[in-house]
């Protein structure tokens, strides 16, 4: 009988333990590691440059490219990226993208860079200037792992000095960040990596030979249980309005909806639409600071409407030691020496408080997840409008990056 017992009390702690982590970390990677991203025509000279250990250069070293294929897993599993991020002089904020290039796409930056393949051309009555941007024959757009935004100067602006650090720093921050950091869950975009050898690609738009240094880590961990199999996702690309590599700024919202056509399979079930927005440029005025309606759409009926702002930009000061900083008059109430008072002060504000169209300098830009109603086999549409945008004039370079994707399980 104490035999038992004493079995069914370990049987009991191994279950609980299972229990408590049922997933463990099979796979870790550093993808690029230290990896300056920066402009540099004299460094980086013609539309491609390949190293000895497979890394593929474009865009002047503005993107930079590595093959990654990942093993099969029999169980469950979810995978986190990971990606830290530091100026190495560039002293703006500035639009970051980790991407998968879809192996099964027969055109890409890649063989556009090299001369072999454009992007196709597209029926421009309906996609104006949208080559390379949604999804065509031969060609799937590229799909965001994450979408960040570099802060102003993170970890190469800090003050060095004691005397310069109590000049520059604000008072309510303790200190200033050595880099920026994010993570995110990507598991339903494995299928691209898991199924033949892709491209992930790390892009941010820097016009800099500084540029920034980076780090992107993919961990993967899958489950301990032997039951809980590997459900098998697929996934398909829509759209991608990041201009990574001869695309031009996506301004068509200003005129019209974006619609994209996709099919589905007869046994696709718990399909999410994945949907990455963030709104740039045009100045005080522009896309970038005032908050625009998103509309999305499924076969002509309305998925979801909102309006994609962030009113938290200040609490990533600490990441922004160069940004702009204008002082502003306003009455304070504070406690003097006879008590409560009004005065009026000088406060600082930087340009990295401000509200933004979904972003902050030195966030991270997560995707809104729609669950999508049971879906027919065949053809359907999703429907893109942000009915307000601005125009692209000038200076004013109003624009709104966008990209979509459809997941489902089989």
């Amino acid at each position: 009988m104490k035999k038992l017992c004493s079995l069914f009390a370990i049987l009991t702690l191994a279950l609980q333990a299972v229990m408590a982590a049922p997933f463990d970390t099979v796979f870790h990677k550093a993808i690029f590691e230290n990896q300056l991203i920066h402009f540099d025509e004299k460094k980086n000279p013609g539309s491609i440059v390949s190293l000895p250990d497979g890394t593929l250069i474009i865009a002047n070293g503005r993107i930079v490219l590595k093959k990654l294929s990942l093993p099969r897993f029999r169980r469950d599993h979810r995978a986190t990226l990971h990606v830290r991020l530091q100026s190495n002089g560039d002293p703006w904020d500035k639009t970051g993208s980790c991407f998968i290039i879809p192996s099964a796409s027969q055109a890409s930056m890649i063989t556009v860079a090299q001369g072999k393949k454009p992007y196709p051309t597209l029926d421009t009555t309906r996609y104006e200037r949208l080559s390379g941007i949604v999804g065509s024959q031969g060609y799937l757009p590229p799909v965001e792992l994450m979408r960040f935004m570099t802060p102003f100067g993170v970890g190469y602006y800090t003050p060095k000095d004691d005397a310069t650090r109590e000049a520059y720093t604000p008072v309510y921050i303790d200190e200033w960040a050595p880099y920026a950091e994010w993570w995110q869950d990507v598991t339903d975009r494995l299928p691209l990596l898991c199924n033949d050898s892709a491209y992930v690609g790390l892009a941010i738009d820097s016009w800099l030979p500084s540029g920034y240094i980076a780090t992107v880590e993919l961990t993967i961990e899958e489950s301990r249980l032997k039951a809980d199999k590997a459900p098998r996702r697929h996934i398909v690309p829509l759209c991608n309005t990041i201009q990574y590599y001869q695309q031009e700024f996506c301004d068509i919202f200003n005129r019209r909806p974006l619609e994209v056509d996709f099919s589905l399979p007869q046994n696709a079930r718990e399909a999410t639409l994945y949907y990455i927005v963030s709104g740039h440029g045009g100045h005080a005025g522009g896309d970038e600071f005032t908050p625009q309606e998103n509309i999305l759409s499924l076969d002509g009926k309305e998925l979801k409407r909102f309006t994609p702002w962030r009113t938290d930009c200040a609490s990533f000061r600490r990441f922004n030691p160069s940004t702009g900083v204008w002082l502003q008059k306003r009455k304070v109430r504070f406690i003097g020496r006879g008590g409560r008072e009004v005065k009026e002060v000088e406060e600082p504000l930087a340009s990295s408080d401000k509200s933004r169209s979904n972003w902050c300098p030195g966030s991270d830009v997560p995707p809104l997840k729609i669950a999508l109603p049971p879906l027919a086999k065949g053809s359907h549409t999703l429907t893109i409008d942000i009915p307000k945008a601005q125009a692209f004039v000038g200076q004013a370079m109003n624009h709104w990056l966008v990209s979509a994707w459809i997941a489902w399980e089989e």
